[in-house]
């Protein structure tokens, strides 16, 4: 077997309908049903010459340790993406009254986004088929990771955000060099110009929900997290949810390790929405279906009104026993400072979102104290800093004059 897993590749599977394609028969998604595609692999081949220990013994720290689990014959090396920290966050954990809580920090990426995962495996396939212009529509973080990656090996990155997005993720894709389409309306207006601009130019689509190997890049997490916990699964990883594609790659993650055997179990899932964009749990909490929503909050990161990859998000929460629960945008504010001043990881709202999550579920009675527990941040608070001013308050003004600071500090 080859470094990276194209060779192990059976093809491609449709979440909806189970049609399935080779990896070269389609681009994208399924031509039955217009339906999500999930690579699939010959995991008795890869079990055969790959084990924990080969993989123990690899110097690489980054998501391509495990390439024998990727789609792609090529790789991005540069800049490093993956092998975030994840540690025990104690006081956090004994605020909620937890024996075991980690935080798995992804605002630690290239770009300080999950996104970069997903990135990754998607512009190496590009390179792949011959492709030198990658698009897609983003809040900011998809956008931005892909604008990284693209400039790091000389690809054009032409993004579509809506008009509203935080100015921190747009200086990012500027910077980086990406040609930036704002568009007057909302995140799925993006998308849905996104795609068209595909179809009519020819362009590279990165879309998550749409980019079958998107997936593929977000479920690096979830290996990480077995290898960084000593091979023992959690009980619950808590993910904050938007259009649902990283729910549905940290399923894919530990399901494929599974499958080789590396583990035994995949840990429930709990899929956190924000109360205005939460059409992946109100199809959890119904019959499965997706239905639109506003898609209105301040995580700009999980606000979706209708989750492109939502299907798959509500087949992975209920395979692997979890739930789903949703959030206000005051909880997620308040997650802001809480998971700073807990743990030393700054979260923008979405990425603190998970947090906001399980406490609520704990109030509410559906968390097990003897449990572990990771929480995924997603995303670095410098992202959107005018959120985290609305809770963090201002600093104090203050003259140059020490005999002033006495007056100040004397019952200190």
């Amino acid at each position: 077997m080859t470094e990276f897993g194209s060779s192990c590749v059976v093809g491609l599977r449709c979440v909806c309908c189970s049609a399935t394609y080779t990896l070269t028969g389609t681009i994208y998604t399924c031509a039955a049903c217009g339906g999500n595609l999930q690579v699939e692999y010959d995991y008795d081949a890869i079990r055969r010459h790959w084990s924990r220990d080969t993989l123990s013994g690899n110097p690489d720290r980054s998501i391509w340790r495990y390439a024998p689990l990727y789609p792609v014959e090529t790789r991005i090396d540069s800049p490093p993406i993956g092998w975030t920290p994840l540690f025990r966050a104690s006081r956090l954990g004994e605020e909620l009254g937890l024996g075991e809580l980690f935080v798995k920090d992804d605002g630690r990426n290239p770009s300080a986004s999950f996104k970069d995962r997903a990135s990754a495996v998607a512009l190496a396939r590009a390179r792949d088929i011959g492709r030198d212009l990658v698009t897609g529509a983003s809040t900011g973080n998809a956008g931005s990771s892909t604008a990284v990656l693209a400039a790091a090996v000389g690809m054009r990155a032409r993004i579509f955000i809506p008009r509203t997005a935080p100015r921190a993720k747009v200086a990012q894709l500027l910077a980086f060099g990406a040609e930036v389409l704002a568009v007057e309306g909302t995140y799925d207006q993006a998308f849905d110009l996104c795609l068209a601009a595909t179809e009519r130019f020819g362009w590279y689509n990165r879309n998550t929900g749409y980019n079958p190997f998107t997936r593929e890049g977000k479920k690096s997490v979830s290996f990480e997290i077995c290898e960084q916990m000593g091979w023992q699964v959690p009980d619950l990883v808590v993910v904050p949810v938007g259009d649902g594609n990283i729910i549905s790659g940290v399923w894919k993650g530990f399901e494929d390790f599974r499958r080789i055997g590396f583990i035994d179990r995949v840990p429930r899932l709990l899929a956190v929405q924000a109360q205005g964009s939460a059409a992946v749990v109100r199809a959890l909490e119904g019959d499965g279906t997706i239905e639109p929503v506003s898609g209105e909050t301040v995580a700009d990161s999980i606000s979706v009104s209708m989750p492109r990859d939502g299907d798959a998000a509500v087949q992975a929460v209920r395979d692997s026993g979890g739930f789903g629960i949703t959030v206000t945008d005051e909880d997620i504010l308040a997650a802001i400072s809480k998971v700073a001043r807990g743990s030393g990881v700054f979260g923008e709202p979405a990425g603190v979102a998970s947090y906001a999550g399980l406490r609520k579920a704990i109030e509410q009675g559906r968390i097990d104290p003897n449990w572990t527990i990771v929480i995924l941040i997603t995303g670095n608070g410098l992202k959107d800093v005018a959120s985290a001013m609305k809770v963090a308050g201002e600093p104090r003004l203050i003259t140059p004059d020490a005999e002033a600071l006495g007056e100040i500090f004397k019952k200190d």
